[in-house]
């Protein structure tokens, strides 16, 4: 009996040290909330399906992401000349005018992840622009239809980002994201191309400017820091962005204005998405950007009563697939819902780890 007694205490003994090991101070939480590398990614990949916004590339990984692009964009311009006898009577001309443009892009981005934190990026596009203009001839009684032409194509603005994650995503804090993006005039400007005055033909009156072909780049060195934030909320993944580009002015010659300012811009975005399964991934999205007004040194500017500022929204939603561990496709499709936004616009893809 008593050699009973003894093993029992003998194992109660041993049992206290690890009962106490398992049991968590009272200062510390029972559950440490660590997010895998695996959910990381598939947050990433949700987030980055309609705008590139994902948590940094990881440290010593290098990722070549091509990508293919589609607007499509019309619009119909009434021009009118005459006065009203009464609200619903007209006395005059009215020329109706409809434009429609295609932008196709190609693009390479090369990003690397330099440490755990911190990514820097380099994306070179290929722009291919075709614009038709269908009208009949300005502020004449004519019922013939005329169809204008004009396209370029060729190397557009590159950029250069860098990405720093500011936290770990951990303790119910979403993962937050500084960026900063450089924009360099690489692109054939509005400014490099042939322009033609347009003229009214009866009095020679000056009514508009108009391109011999499509510029592929701004002609502006432009600056753009920003934020964005994923946060996982299983099964969800909410996300947004902000950002501000600041675009330097510059001296366009003196037939151009000389020194032209661009108006700055204000960016927005905000979503949400979800993982069907582990390769599957679907977002929703809503994106928003403020221009402000271009300004002149010499005021040539033939439309004057322009607005103080132009908004561009798009809604868009996108599916994304892994093909493999290192591969993954994602489709985007844009629709404007703003008058100055393009009515369409697909994205395709396709990022590749090595």
């Amino acid at each position: 009996m008593n050699a009973r007694i003894h093993l029992l205490f003998a194992i109660s003994a041993c049992m206290i040290p690890a009962i106490s090991a398992a049991k968590p101070e009272s200062g510390e939480s029972e559950k440490t909330p660590i997010r895998s590398e695996e959910s990381q990614s598939q947050a990433s990949d949700i987030a980055s399906i309609t705008a590139d916004r994902g948590i940094v590339t990881h440290p010593g990984r290098f990722t070549i992401e091509p990508s293919v692009s589609f607007a499509h964009s019309n619009a119909t311009l009434v021009a009118v000349e005459g006065y009203t006898v009464v609200p619903a009577l007209l006395v005059g001309l009215i020329n109706i005018s409809k434009v429609q443009r295609d932008i196709f892009v190609g693009a390479l981005s090369f990003k690397y992840g330099v440490t755990s934190r911190f990514e820097a990026a380099v994306r070179a596009p290929y722009l291919s622009i075709q614009e038709d203009l269908r009208e009949r001839q300005a502020f004449e009684g004519t019922p013939v239809d005329t169809l204008r032409e004009s396209s370029g194509e060729g190397l557009g603005d590159v950029e250069l980002s860098l990405r720093y994650q500011l936290n770990d995503g951990l303790h119910g804090w979403p993962y937050v994201i500084g960026s900063f993006r450089a924009k360099a005039p690489t692109g054939n400007s509005p400014y490099d191309v042939g322009q033609r005055i347009i003229k009214d033909t009866d009095n020679g009156n000056p009514i508009g400017v108009e391109l011999q072909e499509r510029p592929t780049g701004s002609g502006f060195w432009s600056f753009e820091p920003g934020v964005s934030f994923i946060y996982p909320s299983d099964p969800a993944v909410l996300y947004g962005n902000l950002s501000y580009v600041y675009t330097l002015k510059d001296d366009k010659g003196f037939e151009n204005g000389s020194t032209i300012n661009p108006g700055d811009v204000i960016r927005f975005g905000f979503g949400m998405g979800f993982a069907f399964n582990q390769r599957t991934s679907f977002s929703l999205g809503y994106d928003h950007s403020v221009i402000r007004k271009t300004s002149y040194e010499r005021d040539i500017d033939l439309f004057a009563a322009n607005f103080d500022r132009i908004q561009i929204g798009s809604l868009s939603f996108g599916l994304s697939q892994r093909l493999s561990p290192d591969v993954t496709l994602s489709l985007a499709v844009g629709i404007g819902v703003t008058e100055n936004a393009p009515n369409t616009e697909i994205t395709l893809k396709l990022p590749i780890s090595l």
